[in-house]
């Protein structure tokens, strides 16, 4: 296999120095080079592909964030990654749709390491050059929020108060308007009149509420687009309810609160790889549309046909990008191939892959084993929930009556 090329900048010599020596243990993973200037590293990166690129914010004369934009514009295939203090956030605001993601430094060597690791795992999911291209740099993808980074490097101060991750929350009116309005509905269940975001925090937890932000934010970004060959309004639906049926199968299954909000979250963004194609390519997602309807399979076949690849991988690529946590890319990666998928266990994968099936569930005058033939039995025989199913047709059919 081979290695995998990772560009350091930083002006600061003894940073690059302390870099190098913190990452020689992982030299047989990476190839790794250290420059001082952004026009020393645009240099080596005309002569040299490299994978990833991190970067300082902070240096004279280009800074980081000019750096990265440069590198968007000439190697958009490389993945961008801003390295930046504490002190450095409004920097870090404003580098949003330019870096992929955000590191605080100093930075532990492991969950640099890790970071890296789960950044080139993310690339070897897009083996299309086109496509990689259109996720990596065009300007029509939705940018990640700023309330969600805010919200993300609050969470990192382990004194950080469920009050402050609502303030944050509450800079945006639009945002609480929404959240607030989702957990009044008879959606999320609750009995008693949510009036406050800080409330609502405490009822959903903090990892739902960053998962709604998040999605929330990409959805809303694409409000007023004329002519998408798909419905918004029903893409949303549909991704809220197999997040919350996902989570409910989790809650059954396991009662592990963070398989639970994995589930959630990768219920929630399945399917964000569908408004990708359709915003960047309606012309030719139409015509996957029409494959699929006319030949009768279904639509990720159909866009496999048209792409040489399809939504889920996209969407995971997608959000690998923006560094969401591993389980949650790889539900969305194989939710329509669970069988290749390489795991002998429940998890947040199995809950999503469960609920997207479960969607076309019609009540209790649908025969159960139409609801089985659409299952890989040989998977849910795998992970030991092939006995399951029936339990799951039921948590199915109470979720459905809430649409109802």
């Amino acid at each position: 296999m081979q290695r995998k090329t990772i560009l350091f900048v930083d002006d600061e010599k003894k940073v690059l120095d302390g870099l190098s020596r913190m990452l020689r243990p992982f030299r047989k993973a990476f190839d790794m080079y250290f420059v001082i200037s952004p026009k020393e590293a645009l240099a080596l990166m005309d002569k040299k592909e490299f994978d990833i690129i991190v970067s300082d914010v902070r240096m004279p004369g280009m800074d980081g964030i000019s750096l990265l934009n440069e590198v968007k514009r000439k190697h958009p295939n490389t993945m961008r990654i801003i390295l930046t203090g504490q002190s450095s956030v409004d920097a870090t605001l404003k580098s949003i749709g330019i870096a992929h993601q955000f590191l605080d430094k100093p930075c532990e060597p492991i969950k640099l390491k890790n970071l890296l690791t789960r950044a080139l795992f993310i690339k070897k999911l897009m083996t299309h050059p086109t496509i990689e291209k259109i996720v990596s740099g065009l300007e029509t993808l939705p940018s990640m929020p700023s309330i969600y980074i805010e919200i993300q490097r609050r969470l990192a101060d382990p004194n950080c108060s469920v009050e402050e991750v609502a303030r944050c929350i509450e800079k945006d009116m639009a945002m609480s308007a929404k959240i607030l309005q989702l957990v009044n509905s008879a959606f999320f269940g609750h009995f008693s009149h949510v009036e406050s975001p800080s409330k609502a925090v405490h009822l959903l937890g903090l990892e739902t509420v960053k998962a709604l932000v998040l999605s929330l934010h990409i959805f809303s970004q694409y409000e007023d687009k004329k002519g998408l060959p798909i419905s918004l309004d029903i893409l949303w639906k549909h991704s809220m309810y197999v997040g919350n049926l996902a989570k409910e199968i989790a809650v059954a299954q396991l009662q592990d609160r963070k398989t639970t909000d994995y589930a959630f979250i990768a219920g929630l963004l399945h399917d964000i790889g569908k408004l990708i194609l359709a915003v960047n390519m309606p012309d030719k997602y139409k015509e996957a549309i029409e494959i699929a309807k006319t030949e009768g399979i279904e639509l990720f076949r159909a866009e496999a046909r048209v792409f040489k690849t399809s939504h889920a991988e996209i969407g995971g690529y997608l959000m690998g990008l923006w560094g969401l946590p591993g389980p949650v890319v790889e539900a969305i990666v194989y939710h329509h191939h669970p069988e290749c998928y390489p795991c002998n266990e429940f998890d947040a994968l199995a809950a999503v892959y469960a609920a997207n099936v479960l969607k076309f569930y019609k009540g209790a005058d649908e025969d159960k084993e139409a609801i089985r033939s659409r299952f890989s039995m040989e998977f849910l025989n795998r992970i030991n929930c092939g006995d399951r199913l029936d339990d799951w047709i039921e948590i199915a059919k109470e979720e459905r009556s809430k649409y109802e």
